[in-house]
C-alpha cells in the first residue's frame, strides 16, 4: 500500500455492502417480475395456508374455553393437520430432489422461500407459519398452566401442526419458486 492509498473505513465498507444488496434485491424483483407478471402464482396454497391457520386457531380458541368440550376435537385436529404436514413433506422431498437436477435449491429457499418467492407470497407463508407457531405455543403454555389433576394436555399436541404450513412452504417453493440453474459439472 502507498502511502497515499489508505484502508476502506467501516462506513465506506457498510455502503458498499449495502449498495450491492439493494442491486441484488432488484435484480431478485425484476427475475420476479419477469417470471411471474403482476400476480404470483399458486394462490390456492397461499388460501390453504391460511385457512389451516383460521381453522386451528378456532379449534385451539374452543379447547382452551371449554377443554370437556373440545379437547378431543382439537386433539384429533392436530394430529390430522400434522399428518398432512408429514405427507407434503414426502411430496416437496420427492419434487424437490427431481427439480434439483437442474436447479440450485436450498433448504432456506424452499421452505422458508428466501429469495426464491416475491415478497408478498414470502409474507403471506411464512406469515401463516408464524400465526401456527404462535398459536402453538401460546395453547401449550395455557394447556400447561390448568392442567391440574388432568392426564392430558390435548392442548400440546398443537406444538404438532405448524409442519402443515411448512409443508405449503415447501410446496409452493417446490413448483413455483425461482431458484438459479445448475451450474454444468462437466469439466
Amino acid at each position: 500500500m502507498t502511502p497515499l492509498e489508505r484502508p476502506q473505513s467501516a462506513a465506506e465498507a457498510r455502503a458498499e455492502a449495502e449498495a450491492r444488496h439493494a442491486e441484488q434485491r432488484a435484480e431478485r424483483r425484476a427475475a420476479f417480475d419477469a417470471a411471474y407478471g403482476p400476480s404470483a402464482p399458486g394462490r390456492p396454497v397461499v388460501v390453504a395456508s391460511w385457512v389451516t391457520t383460521a381453522a386451528f386457531a378456532l379449534a385451539a380458541t374452543a379447547a382452551l374455553l371449554w377443554p370437556e368440550r373440545f379437547d378431543a376435537a382439537f386433539l384429533i385436529l392436530s394430529l390430522v393437520l400434522f399428518a398432512a404436514g408429514c405427507a407434503l413433506f414426502l411430496v416437496d422431498l420427492v419434487l424437490a430432489a427431481n427439480r434439483s437436477r437442474s436447479d440450485e435449491m436450498g433448504i432456506g429457499g424452499l421452505f422458508f422461500l428466501v429469495g426464491s418467492a416475491p415478497p408478498d407470497v414470502q409474507r403471506n407463508l411464512n406469515g401463516s407459519l408464524g400465526a401456527q407457531v404462535a398459536v402453538a405455543l401460546a395453547a401449550a403454555a395455557v394447556g400447561f398452566v390448568r392442567l391440574g389433576d388432568r392426564d392430558l394436555n390435548a392442548a400440546a399436541f398443537g406444538i404438532l401442526v405448524p409442519t402443515i404450513a411448512l409443508g405449503l412452504n415447501g410446496l409452493w417453493g417446490v413448483r413455483w419458486g425461482l431458484f438459479p440453474a445448475r451450474a454444468d459439472d462437466a469439466t
